[in-house]
């Protein structure tokens, strides 16, 4: 069987073949060039069929009921007659560099339908490959017609800044009665959040529930204006029941109106992609220095002057910059 060329990858794609879409993806994640190189020529095959998703990122702390949610949340796009991918950014053991979420096997009916698609993407513990390679993949079930994107990430810091940057719509799943929503981790986690969804209403009496809600409110008063214009809501509600799911779905179509209204959406998006310029940049600067012949002895040879704490790791770097690219 002959090797599938960009051109029969593009076809596939445009198709709706969801085995072409996974190896696609895979392609992107690969560390081999050749495999990135033609996942980018594929990319730039299929630009055109992008951009017109809603990209929504989905966190919240473990426990929170993120993979509930995003079941029922799709399930229910998917009655309204949308396809739905979810990309989930799935922190890896830095050991075994096994997966932490297993996704598929916690929506096991959205994971079922035709019209869904979810593929977590191991980070091998690396947090810097999450924006670009994510970015890629979204691309690409945009091509394949997924029109509504649902980027998942585990909820602990970093790695929610970094899906930021590549999705429009932030929501952050809370529950009740956990008595830290002003915690440091989550305070920043806050301020990207459009929508804060108070998840799991049904098992806490309603008192814990109304005071939940009201320090989240008093919270959110000391957090600066959104840039978008957009007032950060609070909804409570039940994914296991389909209690509220609704109403986000109304929230997040009102802020679709407003942003794409007041320029703020095709604005985020064409700075967006002015920092994916960024990633690749030190990505493709790293690769060529790491696959030049010479470079393998030079940084044996630096590593010792380092152990002896001749030289610092920065010094190291730079000279390895100025030697292999004087003209930089």
């Amino acid at each position: 069987m002959k090797t599938p060329t960009v051109d029969d990858f593009a076809n596939l794609i445009l198709s709706g073949n969801i085995t072409a879409l996974s190896k696609a993806i895979t392609l992107a994640e690969s560390k081999k060039i050749e495999h990135q190189m033609m996942a980018q020529q594929l990319i730039h095959q299929l630009l055109s069929y992008t951009g017109e998703s809603k990209r929504i990122a989905i966190t919240g702390v473990p426990g929170a009921g993120k993979s509930t949610f995003i079941e029922s949340f799709g399930m229910f796009l998917i009655e309204k007659g949308h396809k739905v991918a979810v990309l989930a950014v799935d922190p890896s053991s830095t050991l075994s560099k096994g997966s932490i979420l297993g996704d598929k096997t916690r929506m096991e009916d959205l994971s079922r339908s035709s019209k869904a698609y979810i593929r977590p993407s191991a980070t091998g513990g690396s947090l810097g490959g999450i924006t670009a390679r994510t970015s890629e993949a979204l691309l690409l079930c945009e091509a394949a017609g997924f029109d509504i994107i649902l980027v998942e990430t585990v909820g602990v810091g970093q790695s929610e800044i970094l899906v930021d940057s590549i999705t429009d719509f932030f929501l952050f799943i809370q529950v009740s009665g956990t008595g830290d929503e002003l915690q440091g981790i989550k305070r920043g986690i806050m301020e990207m959040a459009d929508v804060i969804f108070l998840n799991k209403i049904d098992l806490y009496n309603e008192k814990i529930v109304t005071d939940t809600r009201m320090n989240l409110n008093r919270s959110l008063q000391f957090l600066p204006s959104k840039p978008s214009g957009w007032k950060r809501k609070i909804l409570k509600g039940s994914a296991y029941t389909n209690k509220g799911i609704s109403e986000v779905w109304d929230k997040i179509l009102e802020y679709y109106e407003i942003t794409r209204e007041n320029g703020y959406l095709d604005q985020k998006r064409w700075e967006q992609k002015n920092m994916r310029i960024d990633d690749y940049l030190e990505e493709l600067i790293l690769l060529k220095l790491k696959n030049k012949s010479t470079i393998q002895s030079q940084i044996n040879g630096l590593k010792r002057d380092l152990r002896e704490n001749k030289i610092s790791p920065f010094e190291i770097a730079k000279k390895l910059i100025d030697e292999n690219f004087p003209n930089l």
